[in-house]
């Protein structure tokens, strides 16, 4: 209850001050408040009071004990680009699990950067980075932190009332393209990371990381190079390692890159024990029938949201799904995810309309 009390407590003092000092995280003011803000109560005030990072903060160069990872599919978030890294403290290590999120000792924490290159043509290049997400294991409890970026990119500030910032880049095909991005608060975090009453990650599972990464020991298979580093137990023979497709890679079929988009984009809501549970939709790879993942069922709750459809998925025919009805809509009250997005997801909306128009044809890829 005191906890909640401060939460409240701290959201209106936020939100009290004055505007220019919430959106220009680099300003006086806002250092100000943060240097004299209760805030400290909830966690460190700057991300670089951590000391996850060496050298320059924005050139985001892992310390010791922090280790970047990749996923075979990740989630979709208005086309920003992601740096993922995990915190293990001294001497513990996370033990593998084939199916749920890894178990990870007291102390760990997963460090997630979004970020913009401004050419995608060049994405070494020059970026700006709009946001980080702390995932901190402590007392056996999963608790989210949100740092938002100074204009600088010196430094990036703890910001529970969230944000938006205007972004624009150069895309793959030399188009420019803008975008508000959306930073959520700290409730916000929380709901995308419930899973029955507590926050679990949702990346960190055996079949997102089961992929071959790079680093400056050459290229390797990222579970056994953990594994090599100390810092994952448990691990069994590598023929038992489940493995997700990369959705955009034509090598892997239709069917597999759908499942695998919808997996890590949906599954962490759509799930026996996620928030979305009432809709009776499996979105995860372990739907054990057509009826769970959506095929020819009919939705819980109809309306605006069903867009007067009749069924999730509807075999041969996107247009008349809910399902692609909802990926492909920006409108806060019918398109899902309900969170994380700003932006239609132009290629995975059409992967997903490819796979449902060709249920029941001959199998082949795009």
């Amino acid at each position: 209850m005191k906890n909640s009390l401060l939460f409240i407590l701290l959201c209106s003092f936020a939100f009290c001050q004055p505007k220019k000092a919430r959106e220009e995280t680099a300003s006086p003011a806002q250092k100000e408040r943060f240097d004299n803000s209760h805030l400290a109560a909830l966690g460190k005030l700057r991300l670089s009071d951590y000391g996850f990072f060496k050298g320059e903060l924005s050139d985001l160069l892992p310390a010791e004990r922090v280790f970047p990872y990749e996923l075979n599919t990740p989630l979709f978030t208005d086309y920003a680009y992601k740096k993922r890294f995990i915190y293990i403290p001294e001497n513990s290590k996370m033990q593998y699990h084939p199916k749920e999120t890894f178990a990870f000792p007291e102390g760990s924490v997963l460090i997630k950067n979004f970020y913009y290159p401004l050419d995608f043509r060049k994405a070494e290049g020059p970026k700006r980075i709009i946001e980080t997400r702390l995932l901190i294991k402590e007392k056996q409890q999963w608790r989210s932190l949100p740092y938002i970026w100074s204009e600088d990119q010196k430094e990036a500030y703890l910001e529970v009332t969230g944000g938006q910032s205007q972004v624009s880049w150069i895309n793959q095909k030399g188009e420019q393209q803008q975008n508000q991005y959306l930073i959520p608060n700290l409730n916000q975090c929380k709901s995308c990371h419930i899973k029955g009453q507590s926050i679990s990650p949702i990346g960190p599972k055996a079949r997102h990381l089961n992929r071959k990464v790079k680093s400056d020991q050459g290229e390797h298979n990222q579970l056994a190079y953990w594994e090599k580093q100390s810092i994952l137990t448990k691990l069994p023979k590598s023929s038992e390692w489940p493995a997700n497709a990369v959705w955009n890679d034509a090598q892997y079929s239709i069917d597999d890159r759908a499942l695998a988009y919808l997996d890590i984009n949906c599954g962490h809501c759509h799930n026996p024990e996620g928030p979305a549970k009432t809709s009776a939709l499996d979105l995860t790879v372990f739907a054990q029938s057509n009826l769970e993942r959506g095929i020819n069922k009919a939705p819980i709750a109809a309306g605006r949201g069903a867009g007067n459809l009749q069924y999730d998925i509807v075999p041969g025919h996107a247009e008349a799904s809910i399902l692609w009805y909802r990926m492909n809509s920006d409108d806060p009250g019918i398109m899902m995810p309900e969170l994380g997005r700003n932006m239609i997801d132009q290629e995975g909306v059409a992967l997903i309309k490819a796979w449902i128009d060709q249920m029941g044809a001959p199998k082949n890829n795009i």
